[in-house]
């Protein structure tokens, strides 16, 4: 990284919706979690170049119950603010996804400091979801969010919604008013006061190739609002070559000097014969943006592209963070940060550090299928060139009974690289997938492995191809099933609405209820260099080069 610039993504891999704010010297960067736990992560820098975890703000059951929930739902678009002295979170919890419904809930959470304790939830409404809070000079504070309208003939995205918040009452009061309505759809509200306007700041196009930012102004604050005449601040939809691709949905800063940054999110799309998808889901990037003499919001650089890299405010010095190990060898007590589970907190009764020293075990629960109790643990991709690695000492009896290696998208999409038993075999490695709902059994596959003693288990993605192996001592390594592909694990693939990003992680099932045991020593996520995203990896030839975002699905 170029010293004294800002490199994107400053934050890679599976971090959407990002919200920023400056509290004194430090910035902090809050982003989705939808149906991972724990919910809303953290990051915390004073230069905005380094970044490092915060912690997450739902981070107990009591805060967050994502049991059953659909894949790409649960904790959609937290909004952070600072206020007399408290942190805010808005956030909407979403238990139904697709139309015409979206069963929604928006709530409020505080705390004096950014590590917590942070409240009970303080529930607000349910009309629509990309709640915020705006504080403004005379103390008073406002909740917008999208109205959401399921009836036929009518736009889903049906307009943006103010209402006053009474901190007292910890209520809402007083009716919602729209205060914006647009042919194009629009989401993601935040409001800015500035000069006498306030501005409000907008998703527009939805999440997909079509993203972006569009900006309004009004010297009231329930409007009427002016769009900008000069159209989005900033997309790339016409642009389907750029590195940094859907930009949209931001929010701003202002920094001690005065300067204003941009926190938005982008995907860097794996170019392949079949169409961009981005593998490692929507990250969050910043851009440089400043105020036009007649008081429109520009990107600093010029245009409407987002930029690879900016420079860094004025004034902060360098702020180097630790980088995270990319081995964990599950020596200490608790989990380290990265690590994340599907809908509820890891808890004793499946998971331990402690029972087998030096080891993570795991208790099989229900199946890869499961949108209620599996045992799984992952992190999040960071680069479409890695290599994850692991060994597990495990002894199926059944085969009902499996564990291992898994690359995940959702419970309707990902590969798994598993153990288990065969009668007459024992022990047996190979590759089970789930591709956008339908179940396979790759055949020819299978290693028999009932003479290891341990099972090393590797899955090695370069850009559109994935490759798993395994070996008896973490040496010797055999290929297990063919070439895979990576790009599957993205947004961009299948039928279903999808909103996250790849992970890689270990997990087991015990289909029989008898809770078997797997130990895994370690467990390592090596980058393996240049990560080639935004890269052609199918090569220069690829009929994708140069599409227009017509021949790309568009989501929301």
């Amino acid at each position: 990284m170029t010293a004294g610039h800002i490199r994107n993504p400053v934050l890679p891999g599976f971090h959407p919706d990002p919200s920023i704010v400056r509290v004194g010297a430090d910035y902090f960067l809050a982003t989705s979690t939808f149906e991972w736990f724990p919910g809303v992560p953290v990051h915390r820098s004073t230069d905005l170049v380094h970044w490092e975890p915060a912690g997450h703000i739902l981070d107990r059951a009591d805060l967050l119950d994502l049991r059953g929930i659909p894949d790409s739902a649960g904790v959609w678009a937290p909004s952070l603010s600072y206020h007399d002295g408290r942190f805010w979170l808005v956030y909407s919890i979403v238990r139904t996804i697709g139309h015409p419904y979206k069963d929604v809930d928006n709530y409020l959470v505080t705390a004096p400091d950014i590590s917590g304790p942070w409240s009970e939830p303080v529930f607000l409404n349910s009309s629509g979801f990309d709640p915020s809070l705006f504080h403004d000079e005379d103390g008073r504070t406002w909740l917008l969010n999208i109205q959401w309208d399921p009836r036929d003939g009518h736009p889903a995205f049906a307009g943006i919604l103010l209402q006053e918040y009474d901190p007292g009452k910890q209520a809402l009061i007083g009716a919602p008013r729209t205060i914006l309505t647009h042919e194009v759809l629009i989401e993601g509200p935040n409001v800015y006061r500035r000069d006498g306007w306030y501005y409000l700041m907008l998703a527009e196009g939805g999440t997909g190739w079509n993203h972006g930012i569009l900006m309004a102004r009004s010297r009231e604050l329930a409007g009427p609002y002016e769009l900008d005449p000069a159209g989005s601040l900033m997309t790339t939809r016409d642009a389907p070559e750029w590195p940094l691709q859907k930009a949209g949905h931001g929010e701003l800063v202002r920094t001690a000097e005065g300067e204003w940054f941009l926190a938005h999110l982008a995907s860097r799309p794996v170019r392949t014969r079949d169409g961009d998808r981005c593998v490692l889901g929507r990250e969050t990037c910043l851009q440089r943006v400043a105020w036009t003499d007649d008081g429109w919001l520009r990107l600093a650089d010029g245009g409407r592209l987002p930029s690879l890299e900016v420079a860094a405010p004025r004034g902060a010095a360098p702020a180097p963070v630790p980088v995270p190990p990319a081995r964990d060898d599950f020596d200490a007590p608790t989990l380290a940060p990265y690590w994340n589970t599907l809908r509820a907190p890891a808890n004793p009764q499946w998971l331990s550090l402690t029972e087998r020293p030096g080891h993570l075990r795991l208790r099989g629960r229900q199946s890869p299928h499961s949108r209620y109790d599996q045992s799984l643990l992952a992190r999040r991709l960071t680069s479409v060139r890695c290599e994850a690695t692991t060994v597990v000492d495990f002894r199926p009896s059944h085969f009902s009974q499996l564990a291992g290696l898994i690359c995940w998208y959702d419970t309707t999409t990902h590969y798994y690289l598993r153990l288990t038993h065969v009668e007459g075999r024992g022990r047996v490695v190979g590759v089970v997938l789930t591709d956008d709902g339908a179940y396979g059994e790759l055949p020819n596959s299978e290693l028999d492995v009932d003479d290891w003693p341990l099972v090393h288990l590797r899955a090695r993605f370069d850009g559109p191809e994935l490759r798993f192996a395994a070996s008896p001592d973490g040496v010797s390594w055999q290929d297990v099933g063919p070439v895979l592909e990576a790009t599957r694990l993205s947004d961009d693939y299948g039928k279903r609405l999808r909103f996250t990003g790849a992970f890689v992680g270990v997990c087991v099932q015990d289909l029989g209820g008898t809770r078997a045991v797997a130990d895994f020593d370690w467990f390592e996520l090596q980058d393996m260099g240049e990560d080639g995203a935004g890269e052609d990896g199918a090569g220069q030839d690829s009929p994708s080069a140069g599409k227009t975002d017509a021949s790309r699905k568009r989501r929301r």
